[in-house]
């Protein structure tokens, strides 16, 4: 097993120089963008689970992933020429609010890989402490561990931009965690994956050197950032700056018009979660919305807030984006490239968010005339509880030449309490009738649309399978018994969201009862 490491961000960025002289204690750390920062070796390590298309992505065969040599390395108990563990310092904007230096508390990145041209980070979640895990132990458990791994995967397989997993293993030792913040603290699995991207500088990277007014470092990370992971950019230092950050606010506006579409919800959007590719990173209490409602989230503690709901996150990612022009003016070559991004990113997700509405209803354009059908279709959607995948998987079976009526039955086994409907049938009815008066105008117009045509269309862009949130409890409670079935079958599932397989029937369902208000299988903590 061998890799081509280049280690850009160790060998051009400010290293921690206490860390180099070996001071691990948790601190503040200056003028340093990253710590020299070893893993903690763990007791037995057992791989669990692998993505063959990662493994293949890095040059590894499937016998170098079997070996021993493989689960020393991505356990954390014994490095590889080449790898320079390290961990990185950042700050970030929590909740609405400056949290100060925050970092790497429990991810440690191996080094950086160069495979037949591109770039990969790989990095270790879970595999001990560094010096910016405050008072925490740096370990991470199986039920975040597991989740993290196969959602990370299945967003790939969406088509959302989304940071990569490797490997899933467990450590042979047990984490302290208390799930619920509650006093009730139990010891967990403990277990480790490895994460992989060309990149994972966030937001607060920029943040944290802009609060402490340290404009060298700051500037150095902008040009180190531009360079390394957006090389297509040319021109001048000042044309540079303006292209590298309007691509940042363009890739966030698409990021988050994925999300909408594929119904996913990322539960922790803080400016330390954003990612400045445009990937989603750090699957924490993240969710699926299963019947449609704009203000649910997946996390606990924004319960009563609700800061992070499903219909707020594009609002939160401009935010977002704000925070980070701010961090940047220190540097920044004038006002204006900074507003000019913000702009970019309100013109190009209101641009694809008209082609991702259009997209999921089978519409060949968005115009004007269809925003009334929309904000109908979501103000009875939120009334109706109704589930948002299954609803669209449905919409695509309906012919022009049918009825209102016909067309309730083909969309009826997607709410969940049919019984209930009384009061909303009405609304939908004539809702229907408009959208498949929409549809036969649209046949009429277009001599290549039929309603094949549009079935298709829209089962490639309204998912089949998603990972909803009961499905992997299921595979955690399993797997901490020490099944690993159900994990395996749910990354068989993952492979090809948009097909239907018979023998995978049983992962489309919509979200079964006993699930509402079960741990896991709804709303999630933080606790991981």
């Amino acid at each position: 097993m061998k890799f081509q490491f280049d280690n850009r961000l160790t060998n051009e960025l400010p290293e921690d120089t206490l860390a180099a002289q070996g001071h691990m204690q948790p601190r503040l750390v200056q003028h340093a963008v990253w710590s020299a920062t070893q893993p903690a070796a763990v007791a037995a390590p057992r791989l669990l689970a692998h993505s063959v298309d990662v493994a293949a992505m890095l040059g590894l065969s499937e016998s170098d992933v079997r070996s021993d040599a493989f689960l020393q390395a991505f356990s954390g108990n014994q490095l590889i020429d080449g790898m320079q563990p390290f961990s990185t310092c950042y700050g970030g904007h929590q909740f609405g609010h400056w949290a100060g230096q925050l970092g790497d508390g429990r991810a440690i990145s191996l080094g950086e890989v160069v495979h037949d041209g591109q770039r990969f980070e790989l990095q270790l979640k879970g595999a001990g402490p560094t010096p910016y895990s405050r008072s925490a132990d740096g370990r991470a458990v199986l039920r975040s561990s597991l989740r993290e791994f196969l959602c990370s995967e299945a967003m790939h397989h969406l088509g959302v931009p989304t940071t990569r997993a490797l490997s899933l293993m467990t450590t042979g030792e047990s984490v302290l965690r208390d799930m619920f913040y509650d006093g009730h603290a139990a010891d967990e699995p403990g277990a480790i994956v490895c994460r992989v991207a060309p990149s994972f500088i966030r937001f607060g990277h920029f943040e944290i050197f802009a609060q402490r007014e340290d404009e060298r470092t700051l500037r150095e990370l902008v040009t180190f950032c531009i360079d390394r992971d957006f090389p297509h950019i040319t021109g001048s230092a000042d044309e540079k700056f303006a292209q590298w950050f309007k691509a940042i606010c363009e890739r966030t506006a698409l990021l988050v018009n994925e999300w909408l579409r594929v119904g996913f919800v990322h539960g922790v959007m803080n400016t330390d979660n954003m990612s400045v590719l445009g990937l989603t990173i750090d699957y924490g209490p993240y969710g699926w919305v299963d019947n449609y409602d704009y203000a649910w989230t997946p996390n606990t503690t924004d319960a009563n807030g609700k800061r992070y709901a499903f219909g707020r996150q594009a609002g939160v990612a401009r935010w977002n984006l704000q925070k980070l022009a701010a961090a940047l003016v220190l540097v920044a070559p004038s006002q204006a490239s900074l507003m000019d991004g913000l702009d970019a990113f309100d013109a190009l997700y209101n641009q694809q968010l008209g082609a991702t509405l259009a997209a999921k209803l089978g519409l060949l354009d968005f115009g004007e005339s269809d925003d009334a059908l929309v904000n109908e279709l979501f103000a009875w959607m939120q009334q109706s509880n109704i589930d948002y995948t299954e609803f669209f998987r449905a919409l695509a079976n309906l012919k022009s030449s049918e009825t209102a009526d016909q067309a309730w039955q083909k969309i009826h086994d997607a709410f969940y309490q049919p019984e209930l409907l009384t009061a909303q049938q009405d609304s939908v009815l004539d809702w229907l009738n408009r959208y498949l008066n929409r549809i036969v105008s649209q046949n009429n117009s277009s001599d290549a649309d039929t309603d094949c045509a549009r079935q298709t269309r829209m089962n490639a862009t309204n998912p089949r399978f998603i990972l909803r949130n009961y499905l992997a409890q299921q595979a955690i409670d399993a797997a901490e018994q020490g099944d690993l079935s159900m994990l395996h079958e749910l990354q068989v599932a993952l492979r090809t969201p948009y097909a239907e397989h018979e023998s995978l029937k049983h992962l489309y369902a919509k979200r079964p009862d006993w699930a509402l208000n079960k741990a896991g299988c709804s709303m999630l903590s933080c606790s991981s």
